[in-house]
């Protein structure tokens, strides 16, 4: 049975707002700079992978934009080196419009994705709403604890066995929403909803995430426990208390 700590009164952290943007092409930087520092954000910028590497470990941003197309290290690679080390929100801008192109890129690790060409609006929005998801928050419950699995959710931090998991900021909503919903499930469209707030997009941008994480938190990937698969229909988490 999964179990809610009750924390009191929480305090109330504040966001930080740097973002750093890897795009080769400076046209495409420049458009992409005016609107989010319009927003309000800080831009950090980076024409190439590996400039792009250097300004990650530089400045510590709380947001990547990523172009997959990027001379030397391409957008892929960047995108894998990051998630060794690191949950910070990524997006991705690609050109490369296939399903089967968008999966890698989500399979790599990243939270979201645009297509080119796009709207720099857009883009904005969503950067937006990756920093809000990804920040600390305000919340009477403490800790989600379902047997050696502990989310606090405060923090944005989750632990297996005491161990912590390194996750993306979608990652963390995907799991914390499911062990907070023990034994619904849900389809792939609830899901997009409710963790991702799309009221429309690709069903196998659910599929990836619930993938990775079953890499993190199941102890056979192949014959997940927790997050299981309802065939037909969508996703549940069965906590550890309730299997017989």
């Amino acid at each position: 049975m999964v179990s809610a700590v009750d924390q009191g009164e929480g305090g109330s952290g504040v966001p930080a707002r740097s973002v750093l943007v890897i795009e080769d092409d400076p046209t495409t930087r420049d458009v992409l700079r005016r609107y989010l520092t319009r927003a309000g954000l800080t831009v950090v910028e980076a024409g190439d992978g590996a400039s792009g590497l250097a300004a990650f470990a530089q400045a510590d941003p709380q947001l990547v934009i990523l172009d997959l197309m990027l001379p030397g290290i391409d957008g892929l690679d960047v995108c894998e080196r990051i998630r060794r080390t690191s949950g910070v929100p990524i997006m991705i801008l690609t050109a490369l419009g296939s399903e089967s192109d968008r999966v890698v890129g989500l399979e790599q690790g990243a939270d979201d994705y645009v297509v080119k060409p796009f709207s720099p609006r857009e883009v904005t929005l969503r950067a937006q709403r990756l920093l809000q998801r990804s920040a600390p928050r305000p919340t009477r419950v403490a800790a989600l604890v379902d047997g050696d699995l502990v989310i606090d959710l405060p923090a944005r931090r989750a632990t297996l066995a005491d161990r912590e998991l390194v996750m993306t900021a979608r990652e963390f909503d995907l799991l914390a929403f499911l062990v907070a919903h023990p034994n619904q499930v849900f389809r792939r469209s609830e899901l997009l909803a409710q963790v991702w707030d799309w009221d429309f997009g690709d069903d196998s941008t659910v599929t990836v995430h619930v993938r990775r994480l079953r890499e993190k938190v199941e102890p056979n990937p192949s014959h997940p426990i927790r997050l299981q698969t309802v065939w037909g229909v969508g996703y549940r988490y069965q906590p550890l208390g309730d299997r017989s």
